[in-house]
């Protein structure tokens, strides 16, 4: 069975990543979340003071830093998934928060961090048997990608998922913020000069929003099996 690019995109919280994860685990492919790398940048400018309280952005401090910036993946032997390492540290953890999340949006604008972003990207797919998720996979990073996906569901129901993540996680966050912060995502990231978000002509529509995690994965085999059969 040949090995094939699978490109995910779809609004914030529709379930990417998970998705993406699940279907790399399935089929033996390396899972890369790119949402993450755009949230490991966010984290180390945060951290390096090139983002304000008000979430202003110092751009020349933030490209400044960005040779220093190191980012990879690593197997999480617990989870069986792939954890994100910026500079050697492990912050799968530190990135999901909502303060990451209301910048990355604005962090992920800036075309040295796509460039960067985007070539590493690009590296890790060369030998195929890749699952990517982002907001631009099938339109900028990968636009000869063998299956693409654009996820999304209904923002209420996006916003109640995110709302549980982060309170089992022990966060206090209000379900009125998590939709607000949303619903800004969506507008920001579908409107931005660079790479916004949108749907690649050839790419298929998953609205998961009533979709359970076991009738998305029959769905999304259907369409693999039908790619990769017969090839070897």
């Amino acid at each position: 069975m040949k090995k094939i690019v699978i490109a995910i995109d779809g609004t914030s919280s529709s379930g990417k990543s998970s998705f993406a994860r699940r279907i790399a685990a399935k089929l033996g492919y390396i899972f890369i979340d790119t949402g993450a790398m755009y949230r490991a940048v966010t984290l180390y400018a945060m951290r390096r003071g090139c983002i304000a309280v008000d979430g202003t952005i110092d751009t020349e401090c933030l490209i400044a830093g960005l040779p220093e910036v190191t980012i990879e993946f690593r197997p999480n032997p617990v989870s069986g998934n792939s954890d994100i390492y910026l500079n050697g540290e492990n912050v799968e953890q530190p990135i999901r928060t909502i303060e990451v999340s209301d910048r990355v949006s604005a962090v992920s604008q800036i075309p040295a961090v796509r460039e960067q972003l985007v070539e590493l990207q690009r590296l890790i797919g060369t030998e195929k048997g890749v699952v990517m998720d982002g907001r631009d996979i099938g339109t900028v990073v990968f636009p000869d990608a063998e299956l693409k996906l654009f996820m999304t569901a209904d923002p209420e129901v996006r916003a109640m998922r995110r709302y549980r993540e982060l309170t089992e996680r022990g966060e206090k966050v209000s379900l009125e913020e998590i939709i607000e912060n949303i619903r800004k995502r969506d507008q920001a990231d579908m409107t931005r000069a660079v790479s916004p978000l949108k749907k690649a002509p050839d790419a298929l529509t998953l609205d998961n929003s009533r979709m359970s995690q076991e009738e998305q994965m029959v769905w999304v085999m259907e369409k693999i099996n039908k790619l990769t059969q017969g090839n070897s």
